[in-house]
């Protein structure tokens, strides 16, 4: 009886075995857990500026300033972002300073120097829409613009007419809503797009803003990409009007880790 069961026991361990080890085998992997991924981009923009602007209690004045005026007035420049996604989760800022200056003399003989110096900081956060659109990443955003205007004039007029010296300073925050957009064309070409507004008479009374690139990876690390970028704002405040849109083709250098 011993030996019987002795074998029954080695028959059973002999079937059951393999189907142990074959269960092992086909368990699903461990979900590998997603992680942050990191992008910083360094541009330049040819803005032109289109609107009218009242500083020190003045009239506001209309201009009309070319991307090719802008550039021979530029007398300093810095702009760049910072984004990172994981997951359905978007995360970017966006900081752009620009220094302006113009000396022209005036119809009645007399000078005027302008000195304009804008300092514009943006920060998001986004969440992913299931769109559904293969290759393609849509996230709904909120976030908020933060602009500090600094202009300088320096009015001299002959013949005891009255003259113009001062500095104006003006700074202020708007919520904004919007969309960014992601889509890979294939695995080098890409589109991203963006999209808000905002103010609403918390800051300014209305600003918003709008780019699209085209881009292309160079490699995992690299890629560039040109657009078009435009940003409009209506900001009136203590005798200081800035209802102007800036806009202008832009090319930028994006590194990816």
């Amino acid at each position: 009886m011993k030996a019987i069961g002795l074998a029954c026991l080695t028959s059973l361990t002999i079937f059951t075995s393999p189907v142990t080890a074959a269960d092992l085998e086909t368990a699903p992997p461990p979900p590998v857990p997603s992680e942050w991924r990191y992008q910083l981009t360094l541009y330049g923009w040819a803005a032109g500026v289109t609107g009218d602007v009242g500083v020190l209690g003045l009239p506001p004045t209309h201009i009309n300033v070319t991307p090719l005026d802008a550039l021979r007035h530029l007398d300093g420049a810095l702009m760049g972002s910072f984004g990172a996604r994981k997951d359905d989760w978007l995360l970017l800022a966006d900081l752009m300073w620009v220094k302006l200056s113009e000396d022209k003399s005036t119809p009645d003989g007399g000078s005027i120097d302008l000195d304009l110096r804008q300092l514009t900081a943006s920060a998001l956060l986004g969440y992913q829409l299931p769109v559904g659109v293969p290759n393609m990443d849509l996230s709904a955003t909120v976030g908020a613009r933060y602009q500090r205007l600094t202009m300088n004039i320096d009015l001299q007029r002959p013949g005891g007419l009255p003259q113009l010296s001062g500095e104006d300073v003006k700074q202020w925050v708007d919520p904004t809503v919007g969309l960014a957009m992601h889509y890979d064309i294939n695995d080098r070409w890409f589109i991203n797009a963006l999209g808000d507004v905002g103010g609403f008479g918390a800051g300014s009374k209305i600003t918003a803003q709008g780019f699209a690139t085209v881009g292309y990876n160079w490699s995992e690390t690299i890629s560039t990409a040109l657009g078009y970028r435009a940003i409009y704002t209506d900001y009136r405040k203590g005798g200081f009007v800035f209802d102007v849109t800036q806009h202008g083709l832009f090319a930028s250098l994006g590194i990816h880790f």
